[in-house]
């Protein structure tokens, strides 16, 4: 896969995507987990309309498109966020994901006016397969200006849902939510933001480590949203050094446990990927002071079976 060349967004953009987003988005609640500690607070993204946080990032990465053809590939909530956009704005679209991509997030995008294409073992192959594609622009579901900015709209609604210094921690795969984050991070005095990663899909700490981007061996995992190696040059990875505290990683089981626990104790349905920092909540895995700790539920779509299996196994 050539290396493409993707700006880190800047102050405007942020403001930019944050105008989109307000235009289009009611703000998600923020509503607190006494049972995860003191001051901890649950962020829910799984309310958004397309059960995902991802429809914030292409919001604002098809607004600053010239209105032309676009093309993405997608573990299933991006390109659902995608199609979702698209039809707000009026943008033709393409979603391409792996012939193993969720079914109940297929299904869903197969009910959106979008051309679907399943492609490919994994989402690597999915995501190769949409650079190849030629007579659109290709919106890489976290490798992307305005991807990257549109994510960080959930720390603007932050600023005034809760007051003064605040960690937020948040599930990483490609980095987009966490680059996001990090951002606005930079720009709000007290603000931290922690990355929490599945343990069987760890290309972000692994380059976070190396120094650079490698390719790593991606495990099945519960959190298929964040599952995959990042593409070459992608900017998240800068953004994630530079502005996030710490990444962390959670195991199958703990992912298996967050969904657990969101389901009993606040009548929450979460797919595994949107789990994931929860995960790390449970586990005490997450650096905190005595400042407010924010943690967010990035999504819903897990295919029911799949669920009622988890919850079977409580």
């Amino acid at each position: 896969m050539s290396e493409r060349v993707v700006a880190a967004p800047q102050r405007a953009d942020l403001e930019a995507a944050a105008a989109v987003v307000a235009a289009h988005l009611v703000p998600t609640p923020l509503v607190p987990a006494p049972a995860l500690g003191s001051g901890v607070h649950l962020k829910l993204e799984t309310l958004q309309p397309t059960g995902s946080f991802k429809v914030r990032g292409a919001l604002a990465a098809l607004a600053r498109s010239d209105g032309g053809p676009v093309v993405t590939a997608s573990a299933g909530n991006a390109g659902l966020g995608v199609a979702w956009a698209a039809s707000v704005l009026g943008v033709q679209a393409t979603v391409v994901v792996a012939e193993t991509a969720s079914p109940v997030k297929v299904a869903a995008l197969r009910a959106l006016p979008v051309e679907l294409i399943q492609h490919g073992a994994d989402y690597d192959e999915a995501e190769a397969h949409a650079l190849s594609l030629e007579g659109a622009a290709y919106v890489s579901s976290y490798n992307d200006t305005g991807v990257i900015a549109g994510q960080s709209t959930i720390g603007r609604e932050l600023d005034t849902q809760i007051p003064g210094a605040v960690t937020v921690a948040a599930p990483l795969g490609g980095g987009s939510l966490a680059s996001g984050l990090g951002l606005w991070a930079s720009w709000r005095a007290g603000a931290r933001v922690i990355g929490v990663e599945a343990e069987r899909s760890v290309a972000m700490s692994t380059a976070l480590s190396a120094g650079r981007i490698t390719p790593v061996e991606v495990g099945d995992t519960l959190a298929d949203g964040l599952a995959g190696n990042l593409e070459p040059g992608a900017v998240t990875f800068e953004l994630v050094r530079d502005h996030l505290t710490a990444v962390v990683q959670a195991s199958e089981a703990e992912i298996e446990d967050a969904i657990r626990f969101l389901a009993r104790a606040h009548g929450i349905v979460a797919e595994g990927a949107g789990a994931t920092a929860v995960a790390a909540a449970l586990t005490g895995r997450l650096p905190r002071g005595d400042e407010p700790l924010v943690v967010v539920v990035t999504g819903r779509n897990i295919a029911l079976p799949r669920l009622a299996a988890v919850l079977a196994e409580a």
